[in-house]
């Protein structure tokens, strides 16, 4: 089973968590500027992922993995990825970026 997570430079970030396993990761950019980052991973147990709110003051919240969206293979989650970037004229594509070590 596999999960994407997103994050949204000087918004907030999805931080992967114990159970959950960083496996390709994306950057969505809008013509040149990145605009998020999507990270498919698989997910080996259920868990609660932290998602930090980059505003002042930090703020953590706890998001169980019972509320993602979830996509039986890797190809599925990558379709769904790919769908953000099919529509009309917009100028969006996601770039493999690498993993980070606990991305």
């Amino acid at each position: 089973m596999y999960v994407i997570l997103t994050s949204k430079p000087g918004q907030f970030r999805t931080e992967p968590v114990a159970g959950v396993r960083p496996v390709e990761a994306y950057d969505y950019l809008f013509g040149e500027r990145p605009k998020a980052r999507f990270v498919i991973a698989a997910l080996e147990q259920e868990t609660k992922i932290r998602v930090i709110d980059e505003a002042e003051p930090p703020v953590l919240n706890l998001v169980p993995t019972k509320f993602l969206g979830r996509y039986e293979s890797l190809e599925a989650a990558r379709r769904e990825l790919e769908h953000l970037t099919a529509f009309g004229s917009v100028r969006a594509a996601l770039r493999p970026v690498p993993v980070a070590a606990g991305a």
